[in-house]
């Protein structure tokens, strides 16, 4: 499961996360409109329901992460927009934890704004339909198995121990990753034959 709990995770990689989730998260604000905020929050919200379907995978469980999708629409956008989900789901149901709340939202928002970055501009503005779908459906298969190499590499930085089950928890993201590539695919191509725009990030 992306979302690590408290106790699990070592003091630097916890210092770490946090850093790197503070920057991104203001970073994010700082270039998110005020006209993106809709869009923002119906994606956290979404995330937030989605996540909170788990389906056993061998020896953990998968949920939807919807990075790759958010990394589309929202560019840094989405380490905020994560950011207050994840904080939401920590508070009131107790997934993955308070310490760890840096290191969930790394995990799972950097890899969605990555490819979001790099693949976005030819998905809003492809050569062929195809060739939008298909990067879409790359940019989620990969963000999902960004966040479980990122999870892993938590996970192995903290202890020795733990990389038995960081290599093993890995191979149970390769499921999502296809429903993922599926699902992102499907609501781009959505979005760009009804509303071209909303796969335009608004930044400020």
């Amino acid at each position: 499961m992306a979302h690590i709990p408290d106790g699990i995770l070592s003091a630097p990689v916890l210092i770490g996360g946090a850093i790197i989730a503070a920057g991104g998260v203001g970073l994010g604000l700082k270039r998110l409109d005020d006209r993106a905020i809709p869009r923002a929050g119906i994606l956290a919200a979404a995330f937030f329901a989605g996540s909170l379907i788990a389906v056993p995978v061998g020896p953990s469980s998968v949920h939807l992460l919807l990075s790759g999708l958010m990394g589309i629409l929202l560019g840094f956008g989405t380490f905020p927009a994560m950011a207050v989900a994840l904080l939401l789901q920590a508070l009131l149901f107790g997934f993955g934890g308070l310490t760890t709340l840096g290191v969930n939202i790394v995990n799972i928002a950097l890899p969605g704004v990555v490819l979001g970055l790099l693949f976005g501009p030819t998905i809003r503005s492809p050569p062929s339909a195809s060739l939008r779908t298909g990067l879409a459906a790359a940019v989620g298969a990969l963000s999902v198995l960004g966040t479980g190499g990122l999870v892993a590499l938590s996970l192995a930085l903290s202890s020795p121990d733990y990389a038995p089950v960081a290599s093993v928890l890995l191979a149970t993201y390769i499921p999502l990753a296809i429903g993922e590539a599926f699902i992102t695919s499907v609501v781009v191509a959505f979005l760009a034959r009804v509303s071209p725009d909303a796969l335009r990030p608004v930044l400020s």
